[in-house]
């Protein structure tokens, strides 16, 4: 079987100029010969030089392949120069001990903000990831959302290594700082009662202080919404804006049945006027709504600059 190592190595080579790929595999060269931290370090960071910020864009049969590589991995909006920079932190020999830690914790302390982004993108495709469970959780708590997608979304890191406190507060983060929670892979499975109070009362602190509600916190709720979380949704649905109605229209249809039945969505239907709200409630009256389905709330993947 591939393994991401491997499928990064190959979607890296497919892409760059001649000078790119020179570099890369010079670089490459170096590493699993050997070097000491520093210019491990200054290899990464050298990479700007030589691989542009421009869109990896996989196919679809290559985001395949990623995902049967590593599951909850998804490469769709890394760019060239962070894929290199993965591939050289890959390419070290010692990995798996002490000083292949050493290295990359190293790397971390002078890392620039695209740097800095590359390394947290590498952490699950390192052996043994849960060594660098505390250099995750940092960057679970940082207020730079580029920084953060790229230790928390898109990647199986989270899911597989947080505890329960870790993992609510990095959803609740992500929710402060706007990052995409549906690209959080792993969500709907850890959804409790805890995270969906958390997520209620952020909900009524925001309202209080006359701020919006993040649309993506409703995906907080799920099974253990309950009596509270049915009175938000429907709150939100009768006083929002249109992104936030469809929001909660489908932030109803991920309830359990017998709240769901609650809502009377037949009724909410039939008085809707908004196509796209009217859309997702007929989808909530099928239930079942997985956090894929607010990823139509988020926009086009992203261009590089």
């Amino acid at each position: 079987m591939e393994t991401s190592a491997a499928w990064i190595a190959a979607a890296l080579d497919a892409r760059p100029s001649a000078q790119a790929r020179t570099f890369q595999s010079s670089a490459r060269a170096e590493i699993r010969a050997g070097c000491d931290d520093s210019r491990f370090a200054g290899l990464i960071s050298l990479a700007s030089r030589h691989v542009p910020a421009t869109d990896l864009a996989p196919s679809r049969e290559e985001l395949d392949r990623a995902q049967a590589a590593l599951a909850g991995w998804n490469p769709e909006r890394w760019n060239l120069r962070e894929t290199a920079r993965v591939d050289l932190v890959l390419a070290r020999p010692d990995l798996a001990d002490a000083r292949g830690v050493q290295a990359i914790e190293a790397a971390f302390a002078f890392a620039d903000m695209g740097e800095a982004c590359a390394l947290y993108k590498s952490l699950a495709h390192l052996p043994e990831p849960k060594r660098f469970l505390a250099r995750a959780a940092e960057g679970a708590r940082t207020n730079i959302r580029a920084v953060f997608e790229s230790a928390i979304c898109d990647t199986p890191y989270p899911v597989r290594w947080f505890d329960d406190t870790a993992w609510r507060q990095c959803v609740i983060k992500a929710l402060f700082i706007e990052a995409p929670l549906w690209r959080v892979h792993g969500l709907d499975t850890r959804l409790d009662s805890e995270l969906a109070r958390m997520a209620l009362d952020l909900a009524e602190e925001r309202r209080s202080a006359g701020r919006h509600v993040n649309p993506q916190l409703w995906l907080c709720l799920g099974l253990h919404a309950g009596e509270r979380g049915l009175r938000a949704l429907l709150l939100e649905l009768e006083r929002g804006n249109a992104q936030a109605r469809t929001a909660a229209a489908l932030g109803l249809g991920r309830l359990d049945a017998k709240t769901r039945e609650q809502a009377d969505i037949p009724a909410l239907i039939a008085a809707e006027k908004d196509p796209d709200v009217q859309a997702a409630l007929r989808q909530a009256k099928l239930g079942k709504v997985s956090q894929s389905a607010f990823r139509a709330l988020d926009g086009p993947v992203p261009k590089v600059v």
